[in-house]
């Protein structure tokens, strides 16, 4: 790991792209999309382009059966954490107290599977 390239870029949960700058900073890249031409596609061609695209598999009913659309609800906590720890989530860019929740909660879910609660 000692070769490996910095990290760049990164996304935040909301889709914000942010690129590293060169004082470690991550902020916002300015979007080239053009919302405009993306919200005059109707439902057809969004269909149309999704089902020609080899890399998106078709997401039918049974892909959306155990879907859950509940958000669990959030509790603000006092927590001690590792200096190093708190750091290397912080220097990812905004969004680190809920990518510290995605790993705890993939944590949490692994640990169920196994049959250990």
């Amino acid at each position: 790991m000692a070769n490996a390239e910095p990290i760049t870029f990164t996304r935040l949960t909301d889709g914000t792209l942010l690129q590293r700058q060169p004082d470690g900073a991550f902020r916002p890249v300015a979007s080239t999309t053009d919302h405009a031409k993306l919200a005059a596609l109707t439902d057809a061609q969004i269909e149309a382009m999704a089902a020609s695209d080899p890399d998106h598999p078709g997401l039918d009913d049974d892909f959306w059966a155990g879907a859950s659309t509940a958000t669990p609800s959030k509790e603000a906590i006092s927590i001690k954490l590792d200096s190093d720890v708190l750091r290397y989530f912080r220097e990812e860019g905004r969004g680190y107290q809920t990518r510290i929740n995605t790993v705890l909660r993939h944590y949490m879910d692994t640990r169920r599977k196994g049959g250990r609660l």
